[in-house]
């Protein structure tokens, strides 16, 4: 039998993860890695948490070695060596080494895992020595060694992805003063806005300062200038304002791309040459939810597509399903978990659905240390499919976001959340656990067994708002402009004060309270009433007028 040969382009996540996969498909195979940089496979989701000093040991970074690749799993790593070309019709590529001159290797099967690259913008400036990305270990290097020699004070972060909420992070760590600029309305784009509000509320201090909607027009040897006129004083400059998938090598030979810029992929992860493969950021897939072509730079889809190519190119027949996205980051002391769509990302895909909002604590609340977490859920009208959930908290947030997920994946309505049997124990959780409770909600709203009205979409016109928290809760936080104010334990002594023939609309602090007093105002033979979901704390993220 002849001997396939396995030519991989690119480590880091994807490409070591074919790599290694195709080793224990295939004992015979020859395979070798080509890295452009000079390591095989390090962890680059974690070069923030080294320059925070968090990770204290830089080696832990490294992964592999290839001589560990060589002596584990008899695959060639070759470090230093960048693909020039790639010849379809002879099955070969050429590769520079160190020593700069090309050559050319023979493959059966080639694996693309290139990823991408930060994108910079042409803003003048940008070429200044403070001013720096962060793709690999030698970025982080340049970056540690500015902060230990010059020890900066004041730090600008450009853009509001994960990177930038990590190093706004890593340098807060470092005693630094931040400002986190981005160009959309607020943080993390992928989010509901109410969402994100809710994150840039809880982590605003002294120290951390936002810019939104902003643009940024020159970098100066110590400030950043935007277009309305004001300054940013800034001594580092980190820029994170998207990527590039690193398509050249592959458009040059003639691989189809598709519509996001990536490399076309079908389910095998194979390119529109049956002999090359595509894993990681520069490959495009679909979604798991919407079919649609999508990319995800993430690590956890590139190791699993690239395990799936390594399969395929040594033999077998494996198939990747889709990514959902699912993703989880830390800003100071909240955490941030989101999967599958979000309200945007839903419309966009032509679904028609409802959110459900709930607040409940990360454990059960008589135990010390509990938390609230706040969910968001994301499903379709008619059948309460998950499509979608975000998790903003700061304990607990990366179990939830994970069980979510979970029931995306296996197509699991809000129904089937109320069903769950979580874990229960005081230090962990609740006898009903915030998924349970959230699957509560979202299922009253499916069924229509309560009506309500979403705080994202929904404004007063000519509704009673009828306020039934506490009154020390209305003098600490205010009220929604106009609302009257009954409390809920008064409530059915009370009743008579308000009209039978105006539509009512209730709320509390979360929702729950709200919702039982819809409950009772309809018992009582109110029609016209209906909860807002989430309560005053949601709508006031939402942007309604509040009163003290």
């Amino acid at each position: 039998m002849k001997r396939r040969r396995i030519l991989v382009v690119g480590g880091v996540a994807g490409g070591a993860s074919a790599a290694a996969k195709a080793r224990r498909e295939n004992e015979h195979a020859e395979i070798h890695v080509f890295e452009r940089g000079p390591y095989i496979s390090f962890a680059n989701c974690g070069l923030p948490y080294h320059i925070s000093g968090e990770i204290t040991d830089r080696n832990q970074l490294v992964v592999m070695t290839p001589e560990r690749f060589e002596s584990r799993s008899q695959i060639h790593a070759h470090v230093g060596h960048e693909v020039l070309s790639i010849d379809r019709a002879r099955k070969v590529i050429v590769v520079k080494g160190p020593d700069a001159v090309p050559r050319e290797e023979r493959y059966d099967k080639l694996v693309l895992s290139q990823g991408a690259r930060p994108f910079i913008p042409k803003i003048p400036g940008v070429d200044l020595p403070h001013v720096f990305t962060l793709r690999d270990i030698p970025d982080m290097d340049r970056i540690i060694a500015v902060l230990d020699r010059e020890k900066p004070r004041r730090a600008v972060v450009i853009g509001g992805g994960f990177i930038g909420l990590e190093m706004a992070e890593a340098f807060l760590h470092r005693g630094m003063k931040v400002t986190l600029v981005e160009k959309n309305p607020h943080l993390l784009p992928l989010l509901d806005a109410d969402m994100a509000t809710h994150l840039q509320n809880a982590v605003r201090s002294e120290n951390l300062d936002f810019r939104f909607n902003a643009e940024v027009t020159e970098f100066a040897p110590h400030a950043v200038h935007f277009a309305d006129g004001t300054e940013v004083k800034a001594e580092l400059v980190l820029l994170s304002v998207g990527v590039r998938a690193e398509v050249e090598l592959a458009k040059a030979a003639g691989l189809e791309l598709g519509p996001t810029g990536g490399v076309r992929t079908n389910g095998r992860m194979e390119t529109s040459d049956p002999d090359i493969y595509a894993v990681g950021d520069a490959a495009e897939t679909i979604h798991a939810i919407t079919g649609a072509r999508t990319r995800i730079a993430l690590a956890g889809p590139a190791n699993r597509q690239g395990r799936v190519a390594g399969a395929n190119a040594a033999g077998a027949r494996l198939v990747y399903p889709g990514a959902l996205g699912t993703s989880i980051v830390r800003l100071l002391h909240m955490t941030v978990g989101f999967t599958g769509l979000s309200s945007k990302q839903a419309a966009a895909g032509g679904f028609s659905y409802f959110t459900s909002l709930t607040r409940d604590n990360s454990h059960a609340h008589y135990f010390p240390g509990a938390k609230p977490v706040l969910i968001k859920l994301v499903a379709e009208e008619g059948t309460g499919r998950l499509l979608g959930a975000q998790v903003i908290g700061e304990k607990g947030v990366d179990k939830r976001v994970d069980v979510l997920a979970t029931a995306i994946t296996a197509r699991m309505s809000v129904f089937d959340l109320e069903e769950l049997d979580l874990a229960y124990s005081p230090p962990f959780g609740s006898a009903n656990d915030p998924i349970n409770v959230a699957g509560f909600v979202a299922s009253h709203i499916a069924r229509g067994d309560i009506a309500s009205v979403a705080p994202e979409t929904w404004r007063p016109t000519n509704e009673l708002l009828l306020d039934v928290r506490d009154a020390d809760e209305l003098a600490e936080h205010g009220r929604l402009a106009g609302a009257l104010h009954i409390p809920l334990a008064e409530l059915r002594d009370r009743v008579g004060e308000l009209p039978q023939d105006t539509p009512i609309v209730t709320y509390c602090q979360k929702g729950q309270r709200g919702y039982f007093a819809t409950c009772t105002l309809q018992g009582l033979g109110f029609e016209k009433v209906r909860n807002l979901r989430g309560g005053f704390l949601q709508a006031r993220l939402n942007g309604l007028s509040v009163e003290k």
